[in-house]
């Protein structure tokens, strides 16, 4: 993993956070095969449930590294998109905590992660037309799921940045926290998620994730064919069990 980007477990908990603070944690290709390289982690750990990305130096990330990029860089990966996870997010649920600008491939990497905890002095934005770039990295396909499309609209055409509380008004952000507490609303957040079945916490993203894209007559069929195997597992068993003898559940991934 590269110094540029450093994680943490907390538990069954993987912390990701964005390292290049002198730059507001702009992407290069090194940060962005660091991050993909974390995601990968998270995905492949049985250990670890699910991820938060952050920022270092009180700002989340602003977004694609210009001077790399006027030096021949482009922070994705093929097959993957930007900083490795726009195309391709974790399979496990990960979530973003903001505090200062999450703008252009910043604002993208927020939008490809489940769940955002943002400071209320946080700002969002993507503001590529200003640099005549276009935001490819899935921000202009996510935000109007996310947001009303004709407010997505006007801030994609002129680039202006929105705030938090806007944000959390229109439900792009799930938590706001006074400025300093994204992180730990994030990971209250986490915390709460982590105690769950993993292998149910798994399949609920798949389904949530996948189901707006299955025709109505197979959603159901569909909707099986990723429950069931929860449903039989060990886990599901251990829960039912733990209920009944009024205990707290171990979970053990199977």
């Amino acid at each position: 993993m590269s110094d540029e980007v450093v994680t943490e477990r907390a538990g069954n908990i993987l912390i990701i956070t964005l390292n290049r603070p002198e730059v507001r944690n702009a992407v290069n290709e090194t940060a962005a095969h660091a991050v993909a390289a974390a995601a990968d982690l998270l995905d492949e750990d049985p250990t670890l449930v699910l991820g938060i990305i952050t920022g270092a130096g009180g700002t989340f990330c602003a977004g694609m590294d210009l001077k790399a990029f006027l030096n021949g860089e482009i922070p994705r990966i093929e097959g993957r998109g930007l900083a490795g996870i726009a195309i391709t997010p974790p399979r496990k649920p990960l979530i973003a905590a903001v505090e200062g600008h999450a703008v252009a491939g910043g604002c993208e990497i927020a939008l490809a992660c489940d769940m955002i905890v943002a400071a209320r002095d946080a700002s969002f934005g993507l503001p590529e037309v200003k640099r005549s770039l276009v935001a490819g990295g899935g921000g202009l396909l996510r935000l109007p799921e996310r947001i009303p499309a004709g407010i997505a609209m006007e801030y994609a055409l002129t680039g202006r940045s929105f705030g938090a509380e806007d944000a959390a008004r229109w439900g792009l952000v799930n938590r706001l926290t006074e400025p300093g507490g994204a992180l730990a609303g994030a990971r209250e957040i986490a915390v709460e998620i982590a105690a769950n079945g993993p292998l149910a916490v798994q399949a609920s993203k798949e389904i949530l994730m996948s189901a707006r894209n299955w025709a109505g007559a197979d959603r159901w069929q569909r909707q099986r064919e990723v429950a069931d195997p929860v449903l039989f597992s060990e886990d599901a068993k251990e829960g039912a069990r733990a209920f009944a003898e009024k205990r707290a559940p171990v979970w053990r991934g199977r």
